[in-house]
């Protein structure tokens, strides 16, 4: 065999990632058939509390069996993770990958961070994020498809990975900050930065799919929630509607007012007045984004009214729109795992998000639906 035709081997830390010759296997892991290689005892150490993720419950032999891990947590509502995870999905030698794909550290956007300045990009640039955003919407709908009861968030994940290499893009929430999955699957009082695992879709769910990727050196970001509907749509209560109804009208209503000359920080007033009329409340701990180049940087796009955000729309910048509207309480509360935020009543959570760019007279919806694309609204119920 060919030096070239050796596999790679690369750390199962999700705080290194470098390519070892190390012989340092996980042992609870070769007792459960995965391979999860370590470059030394420093580094299983350093990166075990993420690691142990994937280790099945105690006595299970085939990692059917689902358990949470935090029981002692006192969580809001009625969603649970359901561990053990499936190990981190591969990207091949050959797509291009973000800073973070392998420490988990995006240290040039922490560098652009320093700026504060908000990018204005050239027609080149604008050409390479459209075609990303195309591709964010091509892997947001086939896995928006798979929507059903029945379904695992890991099984969806899955999908949103296979797709997005498929099309030679890298998963951006993958590692970011040592996120563990290609996608952020959010259900029911689940705000966002949902971590997929084998939790079961349930008829009557409503579910947040929040994709992002990384083509040729930029990001899109797009998301929509959806309705989980088999065979008794009566299962999908007047309240699940009204929440997911009223924050796809506020994304709808915030877009209608880009434009050169636009303050970032009167959207959140649009949007917030909206929701109040809806008797839905609006998350102020998220905002909306700056986004091409960078996963994440300025403009801060807050959907709440009276906030302080700096920045006027000028053409050529490119951000999101994403509000995060509750049924109930507007704060919210994060799990254990460190990504996972919820409502502190435990009521239901909406999402929906796309990624714009102000033209010389408007906005131009960069991760537009089309008309083939699952979702999209219903009527509310009386």
């Amino acid at each position: 065999m060919s030096d070239s035709a050796v596999e790679k081997v690369y750390c199962a830390g999700l705080q290194c990632g470098k390519e070892t010759e190390s012989q340092l296997k996980c042992p609870i892991c070769l007792k459960n058939g995965i391979v999860s290689v370590f470059c030394d005892e420093v580094c299983y150490k350093n990166n075990y509390k993420s690691h142990k993720a994937l280790h099945f419950k105690e006595g299970d032999e085939t990692g059917e069996v689902a358990y949470n891990p935090f029981p002692k947590f006192k969580f809001g509502g009625d969603v649970r993770p359901n561990y053990p995870l499936t190990p981190k999905r591969y990207v091949p030698e050959n797509i291009e990958k973000p800073d973070w794909s392998q420490d988990g550290l995006p240290v040039d956007e922490q560098k652009n961070d320093r700026t504060n300045e908000i990018p204005v990009y050239t027609k080149e640039e604008i050409k390479k994020i459209r075609k990303a955003c195309v591709l964010g919407r091509e892997v947001l709908d086939i896995a928006a498809a798979a929507v059903k009861p029945g379904v695992t968030t890991d099984e969806i994940d899955k999908i949103v990975h296979e797709e997005t290499i498929k099309r030679n893009c890298y998963p951006s929430p993958l590692n970011y900050y040592n996120f563990p999955k290609s996608v952020c699957t959010s259900i029911n009082e689940v705000i966002c930065h949902g971590i997929p695992d084998k939790t079961v879709l349930k008829e009557g769910d409503i579910v947040n799919l929040d994709v992002s990727l990384y083509y040729q050196g930029f990001h899109a970001d797009l998301n929509e929630t959806y309705y989980v509907i088999g065979d008794d749509e009566s299962k999908l209560s007047k309240e699940a509607i009204n929440t997911v109804e009223t924050a796809r009208e506020c994304l709808k209503i915030a877009i209608k007012q880009c434009k050169p000359g636009t303050t970032f920080q009167e959207l959140g007033d649009y949007i917030e007045k909206h929701a109040s009329e809806n008797k839905c409340s609006v998350v102020k701990t998220y905002c909306g984004h700056g986004v091409g180049k960078y996963f994440h940087c300025a403009p801060s796009v807050p959907h709440y009214k009276g906030n302080r955000t700096a920045g006027v729309m000028k053409p050529g910048m490119i951000f999101t729109i994403e509000p995060m509207i509750n049924e109930g309480t507007w704060k919210d509360a994060t799990w254990p795992d460190d990504w996972t935020s919820t409502t502190q009543d435990g009521k239901r959570s909406a999402q929906f998000e796309h990624t714009l760019m102000v033209t010389e007279h408007g906005v131009e919806i960069l991760s537009a639906r089309n008309k083939k694309s699952p979702g999209g609204p219903r009527q509310r119920i009386k």
